[in-house]
């Protein structure tokens, strides 16, 4: 479960957030002037989104070194031709 508070409240309630975060595997959502800041998660989460990041950032720097010689058009075209291929294939299966 998601929960939202506000800085204030948050600080006042840290203990028993933590708890909620730690035992219950809620996340929580840090509202300052009506606007998320932050989010306390669990530590095991937080781990999964780490190396999430991780190969993310891995697999766009291959990509990138892979394109770095095609010009920014080409390839924004390319992947258009590509998207519009698969919207095609879709609404033909569906």
């Amino acid at each position: 479960m998601i929960t939202e508070t506000n800085a204030v409240s948050f600080r006042q309630n840290l203990g028993e957030m933590i708890n909620q975060v730690q035992y219950r595997h809620d996340s929580i959502v840090i509202n300052k002037d009506g606007k998320p800041v932050a989010a306390l998660i669990d530590a095991g989460l937080f781990g999964r989104i780490r190396r999430m990041q991780d190969r993310f950032d891995a697999l766009s720097s291959r990509m990138a070194s892979a394109f770095a010689g095609i010009p920014e058009e080409d390839g924004l075209a390319e992947i258009d031709a590509i998207v519009a291929e698969e919207r095609s294939a879709l609404a033909r299966k569906g």
